[in-house]
Protein backbone atom coordinates (compact mmCIF):
# COMPACT_ATOMS: atom_id res chain seq x y z
CA UNK A 1 0.00 0.00 0.00
CA UNK A 2 2.83 2.42 0.82
CA UNK A 3 4.30 1.85 -2.64
CA UNK A 4 0.99 2.90 -4.18
CA UNK A 5 0.82 6.03 -2.02
CA UNK A 6 4.37 6.86 -3.09
CA UNK A 7 3.54 6.30 -6.76
CA UNK A 8 0.47 8.53 -6.49
CA UNK A 9 2.41 11.34 -4.79
CA UNK A 10 5.18 11.03 -7.39
CA UNK A 11 2.58 11.17 -10.16
CA UNK A 12 0.82 14.17 -8.62
CA UNK A 13 4.08 16.07 -8.29
CA UNK A 14 5.28 15.30 -11.81
CA UNK A 15 1.98 16.43 -13.34
CA UNK A 16 1.93 19.54 -11.19
CA UNK A 17 5.54 20.52 -11.92
CA UNK A 18 5.05 20.21 -15.68
CA UNK A 19 1.93 22.41 -15.49
CA UNK A 20 3.86 24.95 -13.43
CA UNK A 21 6.88 24.83 -15.75
CA UNK A 22 5.05 24.99 -19.08
CA UNK A 23 2.01 27.13 -18.20
CA UNK A 24 2.05 28.90 -14.84
CA UNK A 25 5.57 30.35 -14.52
CA UNK A 26 5.81 31.53 -18.14
CA UNK A 27 2.39 33.18 -17.78
CA UNK A 28 3.89 35.52 -15.15
CA UNK A 29 5.48 37.43 -18.05
CA UNK A 30 2.01 38.48 -19.25
CA UNK A 31 1.02 40.31 -16.07
CA UNK A 32 1.60 43.96 -15.36
CA UNK A 33 3.79 44.28 -12.26
CA UNK A 34 0.89 45.47 -10.08
CA UNK A 35 -1.37 42.63 -11.22
CA UNK A 36 1.38 40.03 -10.86
CA UNK A 37 2.03 41.19 -7.31
CA UNK A 38 -1.63 40.55 -6.42
CA UNK A 39 -1.90 37.25 -8.32
CA UNK A 40 1.50 35.89 -7.28
CA UNK A 41 0.80 36.30 -3.57
CA UNK A 42 -2.53 34.54 -3.98
CA UNK A 43 -0.98 31.82 -6.17
CA UNK A 44 1.90 31.02 -3.81
CA UNK A 45 -0.41 30.77 -0.80
CA UNK A 46 -2.85 28.48 -2.61
CA UNK A 47 -0.31 26.26 -4.38
CA UNK A 48 1.46 25.60 -1.08
CA UNK A 49 -1.64 23.74 0.17
CA UNK A 50 -1.25 21.32 -2.75
CA UNK A 51 2.52 21.06 -3.14
CA UNK A 52 3.72 20.88 0.46
CA UNK A 53 1.57 17.91 1.55
CA UNK A 54 2.56 16.02 -1.61
CA UNK A 55 6.23 16.78 -0.98
CA UNK A 56 5.99 15.55 2.63
CA UNK A 57 4.13 12.41 1.55
CA UNK A 58 6.75 11.77 -1.13
CA UNK A 59 9.63 12.32 1.28
CA UNK A 60 8.03 10.23 4.02
CA UNK A 61 7.06 7.27 1.84
CA UNK A 62 10.38 7.26 0.01
CA UNK A 63 12.31 7.54 3.28
CA UNK A 64 10.32 4.68 4.79
CA UNK A 65 10.69 2.44 1.72
CA UNK A 66 14.40 3.23 1.48
CA UNK A 67 14.90 2.44 5.17
CA UNK A 68 13.02 -0.86 4.79
CA UNK A 69 14.54 -2.00 1.49
CA UNK A 70 17.80 -0.12 1.08
CA UNK A 71 17.78 -0.77 -2.66
CA UNK A 72 19.89 1.40 -4.93
CA UNK A 73 16.78 2.54 -6.78
CA UNK A 74 15.18 3.85 -3.59
CA UNK A 75 18.40 5.47 -2.40
CA UNK A 76 18.67 7.28 -5.75
CA UNK A 77 15.07 8.49 -5.43
CA UNK A 78 15.67 9.72 -1.88
CA UNK A 79 18.79 11.62 -2.96
CA UNK A 80 16.86 13.20 -5.86
CA UNK A 81 14.05 14.23 -3.49
CA UNK A 82 16.58 15.84 -1.14
CA UNK A 83 18.03 17.72 -4.12
CA UNK A 84 14.52 18.94 -4.99
CA UNK A 85 14.01 20.19 -1.45
CA UNK A 86 17.35 22.01 -1.59
CA UNK A 87 16.49 23.52 -4.99
CA UNK A 88 13.05 24.53 -3.77
CA UNK A 89 14.18 26.32 -0.63
CA UNK A 90 17.56 27.62 -1.85
CA UNK A 91 16.50 28.74 -5.34
CA UNK A 92 12.76 28.80 -6.06
CA UNK A 93 11.51 30.24 -2.76
CA UNK A 94 13.98 33.19 -2.82
CA UNK A 95 12.91 33.98 -6.40
CA UNK A 96 9.25 33.83 -5.40
CA UNK A 97 10.04 36.15 -2.49
CA UNK A 98 11.73 38.56 -4.89
CA UNK A 99 8.68 38.54 -7.17
CA UNK A 100 6.43 39.12 -4.16
CA UNK A 101 8.47 42.03 -2.79
CA UNK A 102 10.37 43.69 -5.61
CA UNK A 103 9.07 44.81 -8.99
CA UNK A 104 12.55 45.82 -10.17
CA UNK A 105 13.99 43.30 -12.58
CA UNK A 106 10.76 41.35 -12.71
CA UNK A 107 11.31 39.99 -16.22
CA UNK A 108 14.75 38.70 -15.23
CA UNK A 109 13.48 37.20 -11.96
CA UNK A 110 10.65 35.36 -13.72
CA UNK A 111 13.10 34.07 -16.34
CA UNK A 112 15.39 32.87 -13.56
CA UNK A 113 12.46 31.13 -11.87
CA UNK A 114 11.61 29.28 -15.08
CA UNK A 115 15.28 28.40 -15.53
CA UNK A 116 15.90 27.01 -12.04
CA UNK A 117 12.57 25.22 -12.06
CA UNK A 118 13.86 23.00 -14.87
CA UNK A 119 16.01 21.30 -12.23
CA UNK A 120 12.95 20.30 -10.21
CA UNK A 121 11.00 19.40 -13.34
CA UNK A 122 13.69 17.02 -14.55
CA UNK A 123 14.30 15.50 -11.10
CA UNK A 124 10.59 14.92 -10.41
CA UNK A 125 10.23 13.37 -13.85
CA UNK A 126 13.10 10.97 -13.15
CA UNK A 127 11.65 10.12 -9.75
CA UNK A 128 8.27 9.33 -11.29
CA UNK A 129 9.81 7.16 -14.02
CA UNK A 130 11.81 5.22 -11.42
CA UNK A 131 8.75 4.92 -9.18
CA UNK A 132 6.57 3.71 -12.06
CA UNK A 133 9.25 1.18 -13.04
CA UNK A 134 9.56 -0.04 -9.46
CA UNK A 135 5.81 -0.30 -8.98
CA UNK A 136 5.31 -2.10 -12.30
CA UNK A 137 8.16 -4.49 -11.50
CA UNK A 138 6.50 -5.34 -8.17
CA UNK A 139 3.14 -5.97 -9.86
CA UNK A 140 4.71 -8.36 -12.37
CA UNK A 141 6.27 -10.56 -9.66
Amino acid sequence: MINLIKLLSDFGLVVLIWIVQIIIYPSFHFYAAKDLFIWHNKYTNLITFIVLPLMFIQLGTTGYITFKSGTTLHIIQLVLIILIWISTFAQAVPLHNKIANDTDGLVYTISQLVKVNWIRTILWTIIFILSFYDHTKELLK
